[in-house]
């Protein structure tokens, strides 16, 4: 039988990639990439070839269950999301039950998760707190919100930048204006930015400026 790896790949800069990494990719037989087109300019970067197959959300339900057969029969995959660590807000969570319902090993190195450097440079309390992700777009969105106006814990949040004025106007209806608050966007490139403050100064600051990014949002807690 063989083995599936889950491979954190660099949330920004390319150096952060780990030398373990480098080498169970240059062992495994295939790669699964969100997008294969991110994927092999890492695998380009560190002389790594190896055939790259697309594993996204718009078909892992598909083929998820032809990936488990494959590995049963002997081949070690390695899964690359397009940054940070598979399952964490990317396609991997499917593929990982389906390899532990058929006992395959599972092995997860180690990496990047881009919320973790947002939230140790917030200066925001990290002694407990709460990961959300993405929040729903739209069914479910306020209610959730409404859930976490009372949660005493830091609240961590990923969003867009074109979506990230908007969401931080809604942080101020839910959470109130005062809340302390961290955006960090562009994490381990070279325009890293993480703006403290308010929600409200926060607020006003990004909706001033064009936004780029992949974007963490830090919150207080209620105190």
């Amino acid at each position: 039988m063989g083995k599936l790896f889950l491979i954190p790949t660099p949330i920004g800069n390319l150096a952060d990639f780990t030398f373990r990494a480098v080498d169970i990719l240059k062992e495994v037989d295939a790669v699964l990439a969100e997008d294969t087109r991110t994927s092999s300019i890492l695998l380009k970067h560190y002389h790594i070839e190896k055939p790259l197959s697309a594993f996204h959300q718009h078909n892992e339900h598909r083929i998820t269950d032809g990936l488990v057969q494959r590995i049963k029969a002997g081949e070690s995959m390695a899964l690359l999301t397009d940054a940070g660590t598979p399952g964490v807000s990317d396609p991997g969570f499917l593929l990982v039950r389906a390899c532990i319902q058929e006992e395959i090993s599972i092995e997860c190195l180690p990496g990047a998760t881009a919320f973790v450097p947002a939230l140790v440079n917030s200066g925001i309390p990290m002694n407990s707190f709460v990961f959300e992700g993405f929040l729903p777009h739209k069914k479910g969105r306020n209610k959730r919100l409404l859930k976490l106006r009372q949660e005493e814990r830091t609240l961590i949040f990923y969003e867009s930048p074109q979506r990230l004025v908007k969401t931080l106007a809604q942080f101020i209806d839910t959470f109130g204006s005062n809340r302390a608050c961290c955006v960090s966007r562009e994490l381990t490139k070279i325009h890293e930015e993480n703006k403290r403050g308010s929600l409200q100064e926060v607020h006003d600051y990004f909706t001033a400026k064009k936004v780029k990014g992949e974007i963490v949002i830090i919150v207080e807690g209620k105190n």
